[in-house]
């Protein structure tokens, strides 16, 4: 079914003359600086980040709150590998649905629905008289978060002009880290109170309000819009918040692209030649990201340090708080240079920089004296730096962009839903492994994890630092070769060879 069957004639004007459309529309031609135009691109994104941001918030407030909620509830090992995990499974539940929801809704309306779920379901955790009560609602938040996480960084990069897109898609890690550090402070604030840990639950709700209020005032994703049909408002989307050269230029791209596509992806398009092998890289990025184990010190950085011999929990939480700062600030740092160094240079070095340190920081455990709590800082802050500038902004870059407009959300939606279930895995395993073979092979293990992602990327990961996203398409149909530049120097022509192949 040809996309362009939104609203007959008068639609199929807007498919051939949208330039025009923009170009016509008072409110667009007010402003035609790239830094007039870009403003409200930037808000937009910003707005959308904030699904990051409570992900990243509600990930991590449950390192403080462990320290109180196995008191209160009287919690072993398993039951608190439980607490923490329960959340995750609806998350990788939520993350399959998530795309498919916004296929049909639009990604703005689907957010709008998470953000209220969250927000309600965060408020009544805080309320939570026993365990499963507890449980219950962490399942239903973590339905809404794994929904988000699968959406947001589709609808940034579909709104964002390719050579903008790194930097913006970027902003989604970047809140996801502000939010883990956020919570890690309010887990500080709260440490020495008695029955702590409603109140940083409570706190949660503010993110999801923000994002629910925010989203009510944003636009619609140019590209969902012309999946739809819905070409005269796909136009003027794009005119608001691109120049009106990068908005004819991603036009063209757009129009050639969804000529002859369906207006939904089907797994069986995604396991089609050429295109599986983006799946490949999808899924393969979305479990590496967390087999290395950082969300081991997510999760359990305040009981890591107890380890290492921060005796109380004030003390092990201000540590804790101190990893959440640097994470922040290197993700800022990742934001700069990944439309600059590139996407896969970034992977390559920091699995290297997780690998090495993630060795020593096994050795330490093994010969070092219990009292080494602020040299394992240091090798975990080192570990934390390395993370933040590969792994942690860069597979949602790629998840967001590597996959075809028809197929985008479907494919983020599967690449999140392996992020989370090895997010359950590991999260569940982690203090059972220190239990079976010790704190130092455990950090060794995923040492060996952090050199299987340097392999992978090496032979897999390809660089689509300044290429549009119909350009990427076309990497994977012609058998993961980049068009010639004397064969195609437009992205339109680019993704026109896609047809032939087809």
């Amino acid at each position: 079914m040809n996309t362009r069957n939104g609203s007959g004639r008068d639609e199929d004007e807007a498919f051939r003359f949208g330039p025009q459309l923009m170009n016509n529309d008072p409110s667009i031609s007010r402003s035609q600086s790239r830094w007039g135009q870009h403003v409200l691109l930037y808000v937009v994104a910003m707005v959308a980040a904030l699904g990051g941001l409570l992900f990243g918030y509600d990930t991590a407030v449950i390192s403080g709150a462990m320290l109180f909620l196995r008191v209160s509830f009287a919690l072993n090992a398993w039951m608190q590998e439980i607490t923490v995990s329960i959340a995750l499974l609806g998350a990788a539940i939520g993350a399959l649905s998530g795309g498919k929801l916004s296929d049909m809704l639009g990604r703005r309306t689907t957010l709008r629905i998470t953000a209220g779920v969250f927000t309600l379901g965060t408020l009544c955790t805080a309320l939570s008289v026993n365990w499963m009560m507890f449980l219950g609602l962490r399942l239903i938040v973590g339905l809404s978060i794994g929904a988000t996480a699968s959406i947001v960084p589709v609808y940034i990069s579909e709104i964002a002009p390719f050579r903008l897109r790194g930097v913006l898609v970027t902003f989604n890690q970047l809140a996801l880290t502000i939010g883990i550090a956020a919570a890690y402070w309010v887990d500080l604030a709260f440490a020495s109170a008695h029955m702590g840990w409603p109140p940083m639950y409570a706190v949660t709700a503010i993110p999801g309000l923000a994002l629910l209020i925010g989203m009510l005032f944003t636009l619609e994703s140019p590209r969902w819009l012309a999946s739809k049909g819905r070409w005269s408002e796909s136009a003027l989307v794009l005119g608001r918040l691109c120049t009106f050269e990068e908005a004819t230029q991603e036009w063209q791209t757009m129009r050639t692209s969804f000529a002859g596509h369906s207006n939904h992806g089907s797994l069986h398009e995604l396991l089609r030649p050429g295109i599986r092998v983006a799946l490949l890289v999808g899924v393969s990025l979305a479990i590496f990201q967390q087999v290395v184990g950082i969300n081991t010190v997510i999760y359990y950085a305040p009981t890591i340090f107890e380890y290492a011999g921060f005796t109380s929990a004030s003390s092990a939480i201000l540590a804790t708080s101190i990893v959440g700062v640097v994470n922040v600030l290197t993700t800022i740092v990742a934001g700069i240079l990944i439309d600059r160094v590139g996407r896969r240079a970034l992977l390559i070095g920091g699995t290297i920089g997780m690998a090495t340190t993630l060795l020593a920081l096994g050795l330490i455990f093994a010969i070092g004296p219990r009292q080494s709590g602020y040299l394992i800082l240091t090798v975990l802050l080192g570990y934390v730096i390395a993370f933040a500038v590969s792994l942690g902004p860069v597979f949602w870059v790629l998840c967001a962009e590597i996959f075809p407009t028809h197929l985008r959300a479907t494919g983020a939606s599967i690449a999140t839903f392996a992020n989370w279930s090895a997010n359950l895995l590991v999260s569940l395993t982690f203090l059972s492994l220190i239990n079976l073979i010790g704190k130092s092979f455990t950090f060794w293990l995923y040492a060996l994890m952090s050199l299987l992602a340097l392999a992978f990327c090496i032979l897999f990961v390809p660089e689509t630092r300044n290429k549009s996203l119909e350009q990427i398409e076309a990497y994977w149909v012609n058998g993961r070769r980049w068009e010639k530049k004397e064969k195609a120097s437009s992205p339109a022509e680019s993704i026109a060879s896609i047809k032939a192949r087809m």
